[in-house]
């Protein structure tokens, strides 16, 4: 009993302290309040031992910090190691221009969910709404601001979406650690990388995601400069050739997997919500895409400019790298990562499960976790079924990312915002460097034409095509999809000659009759 009323003497002072910065907010500055202060406040509020501090070191992150690490880490994660085939697929001046291009539309759309994210928190703040064991989810925003059928699509898309990125990268992971122990095939690695990533279902939210964002980054830093570098001192391979872009087909499915590099804020309310401030999030992806492609340029075009024309064939860039220490570092760095970005990705999907068996606000984590495990299921499934490493990423980029973070963002943005009293009562007003709600407008309808168009149009059909050739090739359910050839046993074995310096005796003569008789008289007689 004294727990308990501790506990609620503890919620009542957060809740008086969130209404009493709100209202200095709405002093300071009317049209808008604090959002996001509850967590911050339940930090001021706990003990001071080393344990609570080393907790919040590692664990209970909520800073922009924290949001910048986590927006840079997922980003870009296996799509590294994919980035050099999309080269040889595009060609290097292409490649590089689409990744600034994509770069700087996933920054804005990324800028329109964090718009509409506080659009949504700040007009349900102000009906008294409490968020203290609840995450805000997109199709929640959605919901929110625009009504159900804006919610069910929302929904419907984001949810394969992240079951989709989720199964890539269950595929990274068996792809990259065949090339330290090829003794077991791919699917064999598919199995037993699924059942690690399960363990995923013990992490509450993006909330504790603190020291996992930040070794991630690490890993995919390490990666990064690692296939540079390899690269450089390798040297172009001989008769290097590098003919990209010669097919539609090739070009238009590269650029779909480019703009599923830069589409991996389908998680961005949910970072956003795990923040003590949402506010300062504006920015925070535009900084994470700078320095993702200082990551992302250099691997690229220096493994395409080594290999050229053979990461056609070589989706999976650390395939075509000696081994040595230093590539069996990144494999394993990497893969720490994939299963960083597995929690990542699957997260959103776990708080959808919870909320539709009503489990979210259980304060058990072992009953969370329990309930969590199905969704593995699934995306363990998909996993062995199409293991194509590297064309999925584009089918996947050209039909629901285009559409889950860059359609449906920029034309919910539009429609929110389309009377005057909207746009005049908005919590945040557009920045005046591109034209405010004018300029708004105009790179809202570039963006759903052009994805519409190049990213799902052409994006799909080329995406679809290749993702069908390769289940012509290799089929579903492949053992090792794109394994070396294994060795025709010598034909000379077991003489070590060969069979053509095999010497044959010629046969001996038959024995004639008579012969047979005298041998026949003979035995009769010992006899």
């Amino acid at each position: 009993s004294t727990s308990r009323t501790s506990r609620q003497d503890k919620n009542s002072r957060v809740t008086m302290a969130a209404a009493a910065n709100d209202s200095t907010a709405d002093e300071k500055a009317p049209g808008t309040i604090g959002v996001g202060r509850y967590e911050e406040m339940e930090q001021d509020g706990a003990s001071s031992t080393a344990k609570s501090r080393l907790s919040g070191l590692l664990w209970h992150g909520g800073s922009a910090y924290d949001a910048w690490f986590s927006c840079a880490s997922n980003q870009v994660a296996q799509v590294l190691l994919t980035l050099p085939y999309s080269f040889s697929q595009l060609g290097m001046l292409s490649g590089i221009l689409f990744q600034l291009f994509y770069g700087l539309m996933g920054s804005w759309t990324a800028y329109l969910i964090s718009i509409l994210y506080v659009e949504y928190r700040t007009r349900k703040e102000r009906e008294k709404a409490d968020f203290r064991n609840h995450v805000i989810q997109w199709f929640e925003v959605l919901d929110g601001l625009l009504g159900r059928h804006w919610r069910n699509v929302g929904l419907a898309f984001n949810c394969t979406f992240l079951l989709f990125g989720s199964v890539i990268q269950l595929i990274a992971c068996a792809s990259n650690i065949y090339y330290i122990n090829d003794r077991l095939d791919k699917r064999t690695w598919t199995y037993i990388f699924g059942a690690c990533c399960a363990t995923t279902v013990f992490i509450p939210s993006f909330h504790n995601y603190r020291i996992w964002s930040f070794l991630g980054l690490v890993m995919t830093t390490y990666t990064a400069w690692y296939l540079a570098v390899a690269s450089l001192l390798h040297g172009q391979v001989d008769g290097v050739k590098h003919s990209g872009p010669t097919k539609m087909v090739l070009y238009f499915t590269g650029a779909t997997n480019i703009l599923y590099t830069f589409g991996g804020h389908a998680v961005t309310v949910e970072v956003m919500h795990a923040m003590w401030r949402p506010q300062k999030f504006k920015a925070i992806y535009l900084m994470a895409t700078a320095y993702v492609l200082t990551l992302t340029l250099p691997s690229a075009a220096s493994v395409y400019w080594a290999f050229g024309d053979e990461l056609l064939t070589h989706s999976n860039a650390l395939s075509l790298l000696p081994r040595t220490p230093f590539r069996d570092a990144a494999v394993v760095l990497m893969l720490v990562h994939q299963f960083i970005t597995f929690g990542f990705a699957c997260t959103p999907l776990y708080f959808v499960w919870e909320k539709l068996i009503g489990l979210h606000d259980c304060r058990s984590l072992c009953k969370r976790a329990a309930a969590r495990l199905p969704v593995v299921v699934p995306i363990w499934f998909l996993a062995i079924v199409f293991p194509f490493f590297g064309p999925i990423n584009s089918a996947v980029g050209s039909l629901l990312v285009s559409f889950t973070v860059y359609i449906i963002p920029a034309l919910a943005h539009m429609i929110t915002y389309r009377s005057a009293h909207a746009r005049e009562s908005a919590v945040e007003q557009p920045p005046r460097f591109v034209g405010r709600w004018t300029g708004t407008y105009v790179i809202n309808a570039f963006v759903v034409v052009w994805v519409l168009v190049v990213g799902f149009g052409f994006g799909g059909w080329a995406s679809i095509t290749n993702f069908v050739r390769q289940i012509d090739t290799f089929g579903l359910f492949t053992k090792c999809y794109q394994c070396p050839t294994p060795p025709i046993p010598d034909a000379s074995w077991p003489f070590p000659g060969g069979l053509h310096n095999l010497t044959l005796l010629p046969p001996a003569p038959a024995p004639s009759p008579a012969h047979f008789f005298r041998h026949h008289r003979h035995h009769s007689r010992g006899l």
